[in-house]
């Protein structure tokens, strides 16, 4: 019983809920007085019928999103004495405006660090001069360059990238950089905070970030003070405030390790239990990373510096942490060859990248597109991609968790499975458990693994990060394991889609009315 109004109390005084009361009161002072003006009535709907055809007139000719324009549109249809103040409202974010521009500046900074071989560009037209287009497409708009005789290794679940994690941990010598979306404190976190507390006694730079989500319920508000308190330097990307902004719906979903500029981590795996499946949530958890090695990790090591510089315009000398080497460590265990060319996104450059990856490889495949990820909440462009591949017989495949995490995204992402079925493109779920997963692998050839899933706020409203990579035997790795997990997964038919509980499938396509925000 204790327990029980223990929960009660925790639920009803948490700093979720008190969060939630302050955001839902803003938005009540914001939007409710129209409800109460009865004098001018009249006046304030015409103004405001006169801005939404304003409104409507920009939002038709402006180069957004068709499905985020199509929202917008509803909803001021709808609802125009609450459409069009909130739309006014997320245009005229300062805070938003200024991450854009420090972003900018930082990136311009960065550029002479970011700066691709001649003789790998050389390498690249050579080899396979349509390939080289995307690589030309990630650098002259990602900002990020191609490298060549770099290793990489994967890790097909949690538990393998944290054994390996450890241990490139304990040799670190002069700097580690760890940014990461969730933090939760258990063995997977306290083991490595153990390390890092005794690396910066023995004079190694310690610098960690964590998206300000974790500050809801996860970590203490406090708790960057605790971290200082260790000698590590740490930050909170954009801390959650109980206040109407734009920008906090832009968070940080990367997760990047680097270790001395020679060795880097990313992919799925956040820095917590259910990841290495020591705590159990949505049954066995399947998670997929890379770990990279050479020059390739100057790219992760700025990417990290970006986000950690949004928030000082002094900036600070980042060629103290690239270019370090001329002779890179390599361990037995990567897999040397090939290119690689690890990237960000970012939200706020108007610059679809993660997206455009990902399209190019179902646009150019000759044989197959393999994908894992936990979510499925797509635009047109990107249904019609997957559905075109199939269509002139490319193998697509698309593994899904059989347990959600979030049951309104699996009712949504239900929602596409009878139109890329019948399409051709095949869909699996994962019956052990939960795919957290974001994988694109093709033709023997090319893979993608990173931080970014098929969903709206990874294509479009999170920062993010993922590695191309082509020509790398690990490729037939990454492949290998697809076809491991396909072996415990179950393939959906048009029958189950049409036999799902007619209550759920309802719940999802009223979903899709905001699935922009999802």
């Amino acid at each position: 019983m204790r327990q029980k109004l223990k929960g009660v109390w925790k639920l009803l005084f948490g700093r979720t809920t008190i969060f939630a009361v302050l955001i839902l009161a803003q938005a009540v002072l914001l939007f409710g007085g129209f409800a109460i003006i009865d004098k001018n009535i009249l006046i304030i709907n015409q103004i405001v019928g006169i801005v939404a055809v304003i409104i409507l007139l920009y939002l038709l000719n402006t180069n957004m999103n068709s499905s985020f324009k199509l929202m917008w549109i509803i909803l001021i249809f709808a609802t125009p004495l609450i459409g069009v103040p909130f739309y006014i409202f997320t245009k005229l974010q300062p805070g938003t405006r200024f991450i854009t521009k420090r972003i900018s500046d930082i990136i311009q900074e960065q550029d002479r660090y970011l700066v691709p071989e001649e003789n790998v560009t050389r390498e690249l037209m050579t080899e396979g001069a349509k390939e080289y287009g995307i690589f030309k497409y990630i650098y002259e708009e990602g900002h990020y360059p191609t490298y060549d005789n770099c290793g990489v290794k994967y890790f097909p679940l949690g538990e393998d990238k944290f054994r390996e994690m450890i241990y490139q941990l304990e040799k670190a010598e002069k700097f580690i950089f760890l940014e990461y979306f969730i933090v939760e404190r258990g063995e997977m976190w306290n083991t490595v905070l153990e390390i890092l507390k005794r690396k910066s006694r023995e004079g190694v730079e310690v610098r960690f970030m964590y998206d300000g989500t974790c500050m809801m319920s996860l970590l203490p508000r406090k708790y960057p003070k605790i971290i200082e308190s260790y000698g590590i330097k740490c930050k909170v990307f954009s801390p959650m405030k109980p206040f109407l902004t734009t920008h906090q719906n832009n968070r940080d979903h990367r997760k990047i390790l680097v270790i001395d500029g020679h060795t880097a981590f990313t992919g799925g795996i956040n820095l917590a239990d259910e990841y290495i499946n020591k705590k159990e949530r949505f049954g066995h958890w399947k998670d997929t990373a890379i770990m990279v090695k050479g020059e390739a990790v100057d790219s992760f090591t700025l990417m990290f510096l970006q986000m950690w510089n949004i928030d000082n315009p002094k900036g600070e000398f980042y060629g103290k942490y690239v270019r370090q080497m001329k002779n890179y460590p390599m361990d037995d265990n990567v897999r040397q060859g090939g290119y690689i060319a690890p990237y960000g996104d970012s939200p706020l450059d108007n610059e679809e990248v993660g997206k455009k990856v990902y399209l190019d490889i179902l646009n150019r495949a000759d044989d197959y597109v393999h994908i894992m990820t936990p979510y499925l909440i797509l635009d047109e462009e990107m249904v019609n991609a997957l559905v075109f591949s199939a269509q002139r017989g490319i193998d697509v495949k698309i593994i899904l968790p059989h347990i959600p995490d979030k049951k309104y995204a699996y009712y949504l992402a239900r929602t596409y499975y009878e139109q890329l079925i019948s399409g051709g493109v095949k869909i699996y779920e994962y019956t052990p458990g939960f795919v957290h997963a974001k994988v694109f692998t093709s033709d023997d050839e090319k893979a993608v693994v990173g931080t970014i899933n098929l969903d709206f706020r990874s294509l479009f409203l999170h920062f993010e990060c993922g590695t191309y990579i082509w020509k790398n035997a690990v490729i037939g790795e990454i492949e290998h394991d697809f076809n491991e997990t396909l072996k415990l997964c179950n393939r959906i038919s048009l029958k189950d889609c049409r036999n799902y509980n007619p209550i759920s499938k309802i719940c999802g396509m009223a979903l899709r009315l905001v699935a922009p925000l999802m």
